[in-house]
């Protein structure tokens, strides 16, 4: 049997798994859980998996660079640079502006904007360079900083902005812009929950020197792991790339095809007056953050349903206000700021001091009845033991960020809840509030 009909039948017998695991795919209420987040995947991605893994080269290849000129098309940037996670793109968005190929580089001190209310790996990346963290506080119902607080915040020390679309809700760019241009703040953009979204029919993530994306499967688009960096200026993506390959001087791809690398003069390089393999020769203190190429394999056929994906989001997060706009009494509801039009990665809730219950109270009757919530990543993260003695400067009193820290949570929106769920959802709220005899 020839290699390409064995292929086929292992592809045959992927659809037919994939139809019989679908077929026993039911929700039952009160017995099915309802996720706040999760793959969806079809026969598409598992058979992009096995094709990837079949050509025995599994390392970043043809996958790799069909994948980012796709992404490129659809955010709109020129560069993109996969990496294994996006805490990876973070990690690395920030260290390019401090390599010694970027011009002006951020030096240890340096002073970074961002907020209070925040997950650890938008934060740790400014920690980890031996900068410095000036924390703003947030608005309740948006999530998301202000421009007058960040303006009230810069220093003369103040180098950069870090600032993510929290929950897909997008910052209000306009007075962000402003300030970072008129101070000349360097801006990258935590993106990584908030995929699809825009603002003012700009794609969020596009709008500073660099955005970030996180494809983990609670978010818009899955790799089952995975990240990217995106930018516009081709000497910055250079730096990422060295970064991302241990600090490589050469970026070149390198391959069985053209082994010297596209500049023909791998072997023409030295060092210190030898010759040597530019392959092997190190302009950056770098990491190994590559993905696997049957990752993007996967995130091809992600990146074709995302337009469906981002509907259903909008879709769920409608159906929930709506539910929720009837106890708008007991809670802050989620908000966006004008020009604004999230893609949101889950629906935000903040209980009112004097509701007459707690968010444990809120959320426990929840799990109980097998529907998933989170509390809003870290909150004040400034709270967590780990950040305990830290070099950083607060800028204003973090009074928003601790209420989230006390009183917000989140439930699921992601496309793989149906109207099946939400009418489940909507009849567990009831019980708690009819528990209560607290019924608007």
């Amino acid at each position: 049997m020839s290699e390409e009909l064995l292929k086929e039948r292992i592809m045959a017998l992927v659809e037919k798994l994939y139809a019989e695991r679908e077929a026993k795919r039911t929700f039952v209420a009160g017995k099915t859980r309802v996720r706040f987040s999760g793959d969806i995947y079809d026969q598409l991605e598992l058979k992009a998996r096995v094709s990837a893994v079949l050509k025995e080269w599994i390392t970043l290849g043809e996958y790799d660079v069909k994948f980012r000129e796709e992404f490129s098309r659809f955010m709109g940037m020129k560069h993109i640079v996969l990496t294994n996670s996006g805490s990876s793109a973070n990690l690395l968005a920030v260290s390019a502006l401090c390599a010694k190929s970027f011009p002006g580089r951020l030096v240890a001190g340096d002073e970074v904007i961002t907020p209070a209310c925040t997950f650890p790996t938008t934060l740790n990346p400014i920690i980890f360079n031996n900068l410095v963290p000036v924390f703003v506080d947030v608005s309740l119902g948006t999530y998301n900083v202000s421009a007058k607080g960040m303006e009230k915040a810069i220093s003369k020390k103040t180098r950069a902005v870090f600032i993510p679309h929290t929950l897909g809700n997008p910052n209000e760019m306009d007075g962000i812009m402003s300030v970072c241009e008129e101070h000349g703040l360097l801006l990258i953009e935590d993106n990584c929950d908030a995929l699809d979204s825009s603002y003012g029919g700009k794609k969020t993530g596009t709008f500073g020197l660099m955005g970030t994306s996180s494809f983990y499967p609670a978010h818009h688009l899955s790799m089952g792991e995975g990240g990217a960096v995106y930018t516009n200026d081709h000497s910055l993506f250079r730096t990422l790339l060295s970064l991302r390959n241990w600090g490589r001087a050469c970026y070149c791809d390198l391959d069985e095809k053209n082994p010297l690398g596209s500049c023909n003069a791998r072997f023409n390089f030295r060092v210190k007056g030898i010759p040597y393999d530019h392959k092997y020769i190190y302009s950056n203190i770098g990491f190994n953050l590559k993905p696997l190429d049957l990752q993007p394999a996967v995130g091809i056929e992600q990146l074709r349903k995302l337009p469906s994906f981002t509907e259903k989001r909008k879709r769920n997060f409608s159906a929930l206000y709506s539910l929720f706009s009837r106890y708008s009494d007991y809670f802050i509801l989620p908000e966006s700021v004008p020009k604004a039009d999230p893609s949101w990665f889950g629906f935000p809730l903040t209980i009112r001091d004097g509701a007459g219950f707690t968010r444990e109270e809120f959320t426990s009757h929840l799990e109980a009845n097998l529907i998933e919530t989170r509390v809003l990543f870290a909150g004040n993260i400034l709270n967590h033991p780990a950040y305990d003695g830290i070099r950083c400067r607060v800028a204003e009193p973090l009074v928003n960020s601790d209420k989230i820290f006390r009183s917000t949570m989140f439930m699921g929106v992601y496309p793989g809840i149906g109207p099946e769920q939400l009418s489940y959802i909507e009849s567990v709220v009831t019980d708690f509030f009819r528990k209560r005899k607290t019924l608007p």
